[in-house]
């Protein structure tokens, strides 16, 4: 049984949040423009200004000088604590692959000639996939002969959509490609929900007090 893998390709590791490419920023002393943009520490537009003069009120506040737009007019540069905000985006970067899920596609073979009690093994190997929340590549291969009898291999296939239906969802219909023909499961958003119990009814209220004893 085969496992195939997809997975959503992420940022580059190179590239802040910001747009800041880490390959060719320029900071503090490497600054080489004539004259530079500056926005302060919490976003406030200082102006523009020699990059020396930058960099002198960058080192009054303990932080960097870091230029985020090198083809602006003047370059834009920002003051920041540079290890801080790489630190920060790296991870807010990690946590954001933690919460992306890998799509994975598990892939399960069949023969024309399968028998029930391997018919039913292998759709058990389906509906368990599909409440782990896979996708299924349902697959049969047909060798030499058994190419003149894909009728069989299509109903094959049918009788597994029918049998799984309450669990999965056809994605892409049998199709023949080559000697293969194949379709494609993916799980229902429901499929592993289980019913709620219904809440207890609330007790009925108790009888009124009966009077006091009656006087003749």
């Amino acid at each position: 049984m085969h496992v195939i893998l997809f997975q959503a390709s992420f940022r580059s590791d190179r590239t802040t949040e910001d747009g800041i490419d880490k390959r060719f920023i320029r900071m503090n002393e490497r600054i080489r423009a004539r004259e530079v943009r500056v926005i302060g520490d919490e976003g406030e537009q200082i102006g523009i200004m020699p990059p020396f003069e930058a960099l002198k009120m960058a080192r009054e506040r303990n932080l960097d000088l870091v230029e985020i737009s090198p083809t602006a007019q003047p370059p834009v540069c920002r003051i920041m604590d540079y290890g801080k905000f790489l630190y920060q985006n790296e991870k807010r970067e990690r946590e954001a692959k933690k919460k992306q899920k890998t799509i994975t596609v598990k892939e399960v073979k069949f023969r024309i000639n399968v028998d029930d009690h391997d018919y039913d093994t292998k759709k058990n190997h389906v509906l368990r996939f599909l409440d782990e929340g896979d996708k299924v590549k349902a697959t049969i291969f047909f060798r030499g002969r058994e190419m003149t009898r894909q009728s069989l291999g299509r109903q094959i296939l049918e009788r597994l959509i029918k049998d799984v239906e309450h669990k999965g969802l056809v994605e892409f219909r049998p199709r023949q490609e080559g000697n293969t023909l194949h379709l494609i499961l993916a799980p229902k958003k429901d499929a592993g929900a289980r019913e709620k119990p219904a809440p207890p009814k609330p007790a009925p209220p108790p009888p009124p007090a009966q009077g006091g004893a009656q006087t003749a």
